[in-house]
């Protein structure tokens, strides 16, 4: 059998990568219970604003740092996509986005890594 680039020998990294596959697929999850369950957005997602309804105030780290990012894809969202069928696909797409962003950078960084401490 030809051993493939890709080959992921170790069973705890493979049993990792499955984790993180099934917590992916599950991810939606997040969209469409608060939504069912009419209680407003996802559980933990909230900016200053939500905060404030929720507890009465903002600390002021959360309105410092607030300031400091604006998401690339707001609300996980696409302009023209906020309602119906097509927001739910634009979650799971901006998700998809995240996900291969960090994955990508992860296996880059990792990469760079492995060169600079000379393992192969």
């Amino acid at each position: 059998m030809e051993n493939s680039k890709f080959e992921i020998r170790n069973p705890k990294l493979k049993n990792l990568w499955i984790w993180i596959g099934i917590l992916i697929l599950l991810a939606p999850i997040g969209l469409i219970l608060p939504e069912i369950f009419k209680a407003g957005g996802a559980w933990g997602e909230w900016g200053a604003d939500e905060s404030e309804k929720i507890i009465g105030y903002v600390p002021d780290g959360l309105k410092r740092l607030s300031k400091l990012w604006s998401s690339p894809i707001t609300d996980y969202t696409f302009s023209g996509w906020e309602t119906g069928v097509k927001s739910y696909i634009g979650y799971i797409l901006s998700g998809i986005i995240g996900v291969a962003l960090v994955i990508g950078l992860s296996i880059l960084i990792g990469k760079f890594l492995v060169r600079k401490n000379g393992n192969t």
